[in-house]
Parts: C-alpha cells; structure tokens; sequence
C-alpha cells in the first residue's frame, strides 16, 4: 500500500489524467447507457420459461408471462348481461377493444367468464407483448381509447388487470438523476456535521469520479451480456454512498496522521498521506474485497437478472476502492491543506463513543444478551416471510382499477383470474380441462375455440384464491402438477414461473452461502491474524442481516407502516429476488464496518502489547470503537440517506430492496457494531487473538516479518 501511495504522488498529473477521461466519457455516455440496459427477467431452461417461450412464439407474442388486461362490467339488478340487447353490446366493446395482434376470450366462448347472476362479466384480453417492464405501453392507449365513455345498461364499462394495478404501465422509469442529488445533499450535510472545513466536498467529489465510470464499466458489461434496469438505481445511489464511506474512512485517518505536521514540506505531507493510506487504505481494500465476495452470490445463480446485478454490483466497490487509492491521495497532496479549512485542532477520539465503549466492555456479558436479545427480537418476523408476488388486492392504491377487481373477486371469478396459469397443449383440450376443473382451488378454466395456432391450443385456468398466499400457491402446484402428467401439455404465465424462480434462487442457496462464509473467513482471518474475529464477524453479519429481513417483513408484508411510510398498502409478500440481492449488499455493506472497526482495533492491540500493557484487548476495544464510533456512525448515515434516496423510486420492487438496505445499515452501525461488537471481543479477552501456528502457514505465506519468532516460540502471531 506505501509503495502504490508513493507511486501515485510521484505520477499525480498523469492519475488526474486518467480519471478525468473515465469520468468525462462515463458521464457523456451515461443517458445511452441506460437505453441499453434490459427489462427482461428469464429462467433459461426452466419448465415454465420454456412454456411461455413457446406461448409467445406460437399466438403472436401475446400471453405467456404477461398477464391479461381484464375488461368488466356490472350491470343493475333485474338485468343480466347476457340478454338482448346487452350480449351484442359486450360483443361489440371485447372486439373493439382486443388489439389486431392480440387475443381475447369472453362468456361467448367461455360461460366461466360470466357471474351466476348474469350482472358481471369479464373479457381477458391478450395484447401482443413488447419487452420492457411495460408490455402493453404500445397496446394500453388505444384500448383505454377503445372503451372511454362506455356503457351497458347504463353503468360503465371499467380496465383492470395486473399490468394496470401494478403501475408498471403508467409510463418509462425515470432515470436516477433526481434520487442521486436528494442523496448527495443529505450526505453533504452529514460531511459538513463530521469536518466543518472545505473537506466536506471531498468525498463527493470522489463519488462524481467513481459514478460516472461505473456506468462506463457498465455499458461496457451491457456488450457481453443483458444488465438488469435496476442496475442504473444501484450504481448511482449505492455508489454514491460507498465512495463517500471509503473517501471518509481515508481523509478522517489522514486528518489524524497531518496533526502537527509542517504542511509546507512536502516529504512531510507525502509521509502523512503514505501513513493515512498503510492504514485506513488497507482497510478500504479489504472492505471492497468483501463487499466484492458477497456480491459473487448473486453471480452464481442461474437467473440471468440477478446475475447482471451482481456483475454490476461487484464494480461498485471496485471502482470506489481504486478511486480512493489513487485520486483521492493526489487531491489531499495538492489541496488538502487548502480544503482542512479553517484547521482546528482534531482529536481522533470521541467522547460519546469512550464512554459507549467503557460501559459496554464493563458489562460485556449483559451487553451482548440485551443486543442479541434485540437483534434477535427483529429477526423473528423473518421466519414467516412469504417470498412471491405482491398480492394483488393490495395493489391499485384503491383506485378505479382496483375497485373493479375487487368487484370481479366479490362476482365469484376468484382472486387468481388477473394472473392466470397458461397451459399449452397439443391436441384436444377436453381431457386436460376437465382434470384441471376437478381440482380442488381451483376457480374456473376456460379453453377459447379461438386459441389455437399451428397444432397448439392454449387453456387459461385461474385459482379461487390469491396464486401469492399459500393456499393459491398449492392450488398452482396442483395444476402444474396435472398438466406435466398429461402427454403434450406444459404450465406457463405467470404463476408457474414464479415457482420456478423460486427453485433457481433458493435451491443452491446453502451452498452459496457456504462459499461466500468461507471465502470472506479467510480474507479476514488473513488480514486480522485471527480465527475468533472473523467467526464472530461472520455470524453477526448474518444475524444483522435477519433483523432487516424481519423488519422488511413487517413493514411490507404484515402492512406495518408501508401507509404511513410510502403511500403504499402492504404487499402480502415479498418479492422472490429481494432477499438474495439484500443479502448480497447487505452481507458486503455490514461487512465494510466490522472491518473498519476491527482494523482499528487490531492495531491499536499491537502497539500496546509492544508496550506490554495490562488488559490490552479491553484498552484497544475502547481506544478503537472511540476512534471508529463517529466515523462509522457517519458513514453509515450516510448510506442510510443514499437508501432513503433510493426509496423513493416509483417501482415497489425497488423500494422494498431499498428498505431492508436502510434497515440493515441503521441496525448495524448503531446496535452490532456499536454494542454487540466490543462487547463479543472484550468476552473474547486474549482468545480474540488466537491464531494457530497452521492457519498462519496456510494463510500467512509467506509469513509476515514480526509474526515469524513468534510461530517459532509460541504457535501464536504477533497479533
């Protein structure tokens, strides 16, 4: 790290060059880089993908995966639709209003379509599909054109339908611009609280560096493989709060390290710049090293969306680890002292956090039962987290599309009709129908003579509860169940494929989780000189991780505060990809304090056991958390502001992943790392430091220096 740090401040005009190229031609390129990220979500090889492939190949790219837009009507009592001359006006209003590409089935070819009382009846309509989160922007206008001031027996005809009560077709998603700069000002304001001097638009000039030439590394990515949309939100908020935690772990240890220097020599500003980077640099790379581990979960699952993320992801941190080891050592060489204006006298200890970290390591044992005991309350919800899509009559925010659903559920049509499984079947349907009819669950099944194309015949069959709560799901399971037990016959749309994604994110999950452990054990173990440390990091990560899980849970699911919080009712369940990308971040994020953290502390440790100091560990605790406690609390509220930022994006997916993001830092930084961490290493005492002379070998090679008498004489290294 010092031969790098002197490298760069030897060759500081042409490191400026470079980067000001990157982030000149990131930031031209930004807007085309956006257009060329993907809105698809497919499971190669999966039974329903491959069912839907064909459903889409086969009737127009109509169907599939995309739901129907549902066409309804209720007309007084006393009158039924089915009646002269109300049946020739329905007639009239499906076809007016079924696109020339689509497909469309009503009571004529399907009685199921019409209530036992003949007032309500609903039209599925299929227009042809175009990729993006949208499918039906091109189709919806004219549609809604098609039945504007349409009535049947006096009352209104009304649209409703998945795509319309998610929102997804209320118009394009807007670009991150409006939620990096609501972001950017609240950390602004954090950065003045923490410097009070010029130095506060230092790390946000670092972020203007990294951001911009992720985006450039990500249109490079977008001409190898598809990259999710959601990547854009990622890039630009995420990015911005981890450049500005690793541009502040850097300039706070680099403040220390200038205290009482002569800033006018320039061997001594280069020799506190070269300290600050041996120090706080190394802990950087390490963080972004684990952030980086962390994110390869998501890269080794077979969806394709979350795979994007993940490459995406990984070039966050590395981007900003290299902004801040390069740039950013230059920029405090040539105008640091300029910036640390007006120059007080800083102490790099925190009175709050001493007194924190004395009552803490005074009570270890009580401190760690009443943390964890916390912790552990939170994550509780997440036992009984629902992985699917939301429910849908929590969607529509109660407006006319969701009124008229709710009108559809209470006519008897079932919960399940806005998102029917598609089945595909080659031949007569007869057999297949019935057996799907004489499930239990199951709401009604409708096989249209007008669905047939090229020696396939499509049968929409739909559940009597929601296909999202968990008895619409074995209803689902059931009838994909019988479909694959018929000779010709595949399940596609959408809840099908839901299962399946299911399947691909969680089957391996173990064994990923497993390679992700020990792959972060051993940079930490590597790095800290110990086995306790990195177990401990390890497992408090994980627990942190759960208690944002189980806050998720409350406030999305169970309905706690989505209202008040977001304008937005609960969704019953939480969306299948969330968790695995929560975990992937979070897991990296959470990551990024301990090692701050437990840097500090390990080398406050070694110093004091070169001066043979009694208690050294409980001495470094305290010394370490004091030194740590407000930088991390900083950081951390940073990032909190950058997810908040990132919450209020008008897609509901995102604002879910963007909540366990901001609740899994807010607890970390304050109650884990604040608390449970000091406490856990004070228990721990000398056992903290236990490092076997084989781990050393094996980790070690080769082994450092001042570690080796110490493997010779005791088994134990210097740390």
């Amino acid at each position: 790290m010092e031969m790098l740090t002197r490298w760069v401040l030897s060759h500081r005009s042409q490191v400026v060059v470079v980067w000001l190229i990157l982030m000149v031609t990131g930031g031209v390129t930004v807007a085309g880089t956006i257009e060329r990220l993907s809105s698809e979500s497919r499971l190669p090889g999966q039974p329903a993908q491959l069912a839907n492939d064909v459903i889409s190949e086969r009737f127009g790219g109509t169907g599939g995966r995309s739901a129907p837009l549902l066409l309804t009507v209720t007309v007084p009592e006393g009158v039924r639709v089915d009646s002269a001359p109300y049946a020739g006006q329905w007639n009239e209003v499906v076809a007016r209003a079924t696109p020339s590409e689509g497909r469309s089935a009503s009571y004529s070819d399907a009685p199921a379509l019409l209530s036992r009382d003949g007032r309500t009846t609903v039209a599925l309509i299929y227009p042809r599909a175009v990729a993006g989160p949208a499918p039906y922007t091109a189709a919806l206008p004219g549609i809604q054109q098609a039945i504007a001031n349409t009535t049947i027996a006096g009352e209104p005809v009304k649209l409703t339908g998945l795509p319309v009560l998610s929102g997804r077709e209320s118009g394009a998603a807007r670009s991150p611009i409006v939620e990096t700069l609501i972001g950017a000002v609240g950390a602004l304001i954090v950065l003045v609280a923490v410097f009070a001097s010029g130095l506060a638009v230092v790390p946000l000039l670092m972020a203007a560096v990294t951001i911009p030439t992720t985006f450039l590394l990500v249109r490079l990515l977008t001409g190898v493989t598809d990259v999710s949309f959601i990547v854009q939100y990622l890039v630009a908020l995420i990015g911005l709060g981890i450049a500005i935690d690793y541009t502040l772990l850097v300039v706070t240890r680099w403040r220390e390290e200038r205290a009482g220097l002569d800033d006018t020599d320039p061997q001594q500003r280069t020799n506190a710049i070269v300290r600050a980077a041996a120090s706080a640099g190394r802990a950087v790379a390490l963080s972004g090293i684990t952030v980086a581990i962390s994110l390869a979960a998501l890269i080794v699952l077979p969806v394709p969306f979350l795979r994007s993320i993940g490459y995406a992801g990984l070039l966050i941190p590395l981007v900003s680890v290299a902004v801040a080891l390069t740039l950013l050592p230059v920029l405090l060489y040539s105008w640091g002292r300029w910036l640390d204006q007006p120059r007080r006298r800083h102490h790099p200890d925190s009175g709050l956090w001493t007194r924190i970290a004395r009552g803490t390591t005074r009570r270890p044992l009580l401190s760690a039962l009443v943390s964890g005991a916390l912790l552990m309350a939170l994550a509780g919800p997440a036992l009984a987290i629902r992985l699917g899509q939301p429910d849908i009559g929590t969607l529509g925010h109660g407006g006319p599309p969701a009124a008229a659903y709710a009108e559809l559920v209470r006519a008897g049509f079932g919960a399940g009709i806005a998102r029917p499984v598609e089945v595909l079947v080659q031949g007569d349907t007869t057999a297949v129908a019935n057996r799907l009819r004489a499930l239990p669950g199951v709401a009604a099944v409708v096989t249209p003579d007008s669905w047939s194309g090229n020696g396939y015949r499509l049968i929409d069959a739909w559940t009597l509860h929601d296909p999202a709560d968990d008895r619409g799901r074995r209803t689902v399971a059931a009838i994909v169940t019988t479909v694959q037990a018929q000779d010709g016959a595949e399940a596609g749309g959408g809840p099908p494929l839901d299962a399946d994604f299911v399947d691909a994110v969680y089957g391996s999950l173990p064994v990923v989780l497993l390679v992700v452990a020990l792959l972060t054990f051993v940079v930490l173990a590597r790095s800290l000189r110990s086995i306790l440390l990195p177990l401990k990091a390890l497992a408090l990560t994980i627990l942190s991780t759960s208690a944002a899980y189980g806050v998720v849970v409350l406030i999305w699911q169970k309905g706690y505060g989505s209202q008040t919080l977001f304008n937005t009712p609960a969704t019953g369940a939480i969306t299948i990809w969330v968790p695995m990308a929560v975990f992937a971040f979070l897991f990296g994020l959470s990551m990024d304090y301990e090692v701050f953290i437990l840097h500090r502390i390990r080398e406050v440790h070694t110093g004091l056991l070169q001066q043979h100091q009694p208690k050294a560990t409980v001495s470094a605790v305290v010394t370490g958390i004091s030194r740590t406690g407000r930088l991390v609390t900083s950081a951390a509220l940073i990032l909190f502001l950058a997810f908040t930022a990132l919450a209020t994006i008008p897609v509901t997916d995102v604002k879910i992943l963007a909540t366990a993001l901001a609740a899994g830092i807010a607890i970390d930084a304050t109650l884990v790392r604040g608390v449970l961490t000091p406490a856990l290493v004070a228990l721990l005492g000398r056992a903290s430091w236990w490092f076997p002379t084989s781990a050393a070998r094996f980790l070690l090679r080769p082994p450092t220096p001042d570690a080796q008498p110490r493997i010779q004489q005791t088994g134990v290294t210097s740390a």
